[in-house]
């Protein structure tokens, strides 16, 4: 481990002299590439100088208990005291630091609801839902543009909504939201105050560019028609939404905007070079395919992932056995704890696994 990171610091010193060159200046598309790869580097060389300087003062110290002078001696013994619970933390930071980074952390997503078995109530609730992602993605400063929604006829549900959600890292917070969210609470139009259970489901996409999936016109059927909903008389007489198929793989995508077909047909191609994206994905690695399919199930409330129980003001992950007792602040986008719990779990999984190889 020691050998990598002295080699990733050297590297990170080079990169530095690199960036230093005005003439790289000129390069602007190099300069970036250089850039972040930097960036990078930089927290892992970080922790590892401070992990060296802890060892270093320890080393030091070790020398200095063979003093002849007894305060020196005291001196000595308490800095070890000090320093030696420093040095297991730190080389678990490092071995987090050195795990092989997922490729589609930096990405944008695309972000679909469905709802589940429940009717109006699920529907209901992917609303909820979606609103309680838009909160988290204010507080991150993150962009999202609705794609689609198609309403459901009662109040404010949505029977299913997509979004692209970008920004810095989204995908890295958002990947483990995937699966089925099941809801116990008391509809509004139960009379006898009886606690129903819905489910819908939640897909994180990491969305793809054109360099990381390549689709063939050829393959594509594309169809336009009316669209529904708000927006006025001259959205729902033209036909400016866009549906596109996929022929190869029957993956069908609809997008409606306000008024612009080629914006819908824009919109409705990246979120299909995301589905497809992920089909590849599942082919190339069968044993994320198999996990992704246990996730997102087919919107039955027994393939849960995760319980928002209202009565009792308690949210529950299956998956960590996380129970937290403040669901009405994470219905308002205060989901951070729970993500971190998440990460810190699968990163604990990476490392044994990483340990065991």
């Amino acid at each position: 481990m020691f050998d990598r990171l002295d080699q990733i610091e050297v590297r990170y010193e080079d990169l530095g002299q690199q960036l230093s060159d005005p003439a790289l200046l000129s390069d602007q598309k190099k300069f970036q590439t250089i850039a972040k790869q930097h960036r990078d580097l930089e927290p892992v060389v970080e922790k590892f100088r401070e992990y060296r300087a802890v060892r270093n003062a320890i080393a030091d110290a070790k020398a200095m208990l063979a003093e002849s002078d007894p305060d020196l001696r005291a001196m000595a013994q308490e800095e070890l005291s000090s320093l030696e619970p420093q040095m297991e933390p730190l080389e678990e930071q490092l071995k987090v630091l050195l795990l092989p980074k997922d490729p589609n952390d930096e990405k944008n997503v695309v972000l679909e609801l469905r709802a589940g078995t429940g009717g109006d109530e699920a529907a209901l609730f992917v609303a909820e839902v979606f609103r309680m992602y838009m909160r988290f993605a204010e507080q991150h400063r993150w962009r999202v543009e609705i794609l689609s929604q198609t309403e459901s006829g009662i109040g404010h549900g949505l029977k299913d909504v997509t979004a692209i959600i970008e920004g810095d890292r989204v995908y890295s917070l958002l990947k483990y939201e995937s699966g089925v969210h099941r809801v116990q609470r008391v509809p509004a139009t139960e009379t006898q105050g009886r606690v129903h259970t819905s489910a819908i489901t939640v897909a994180v996409l990491p969305e793809a560019e054109e360099v990381d999936i390549k689709v063939e016109a050829k393959d594509l059927r594309i169809d336009t028609f009316c669209s529904s909903g708000p927006g006025g008389q001259s959205v729902n007489t033209t036909y400016s939404a866009v549906r596109i198929t996929h022929l190869p793989t029957n993956t069908v995508v609809s997008c409606q905007d306000e008024k612009s077909q080629i914006k819908n047909r824009e919109k409705a191609m990246r979120v299909l070079r995301a589905r497809l994206y992920e089909v590849e994905a599942e082919r190339i690695h069968q044993e994320q395919a198999k996990d992704r399919k246990q996730q997102i199930g087919s919107g039955d409330r027994s393939e849960k992932i995760r319980t928002y129980n209202f009565p009792q003001n308690r949210l529950t992950d299956h998956r960590i056995g996380l129970t937290n007792h403040q669901l009405a602040m994470v219905m308002e986008g205060q989901l951070q704890p729970t993500i971190d719990a998440l990460i810190a779990h699968y990163t604990a999984e990476r490392l044994k696994a990483e340990a065991t190889a």
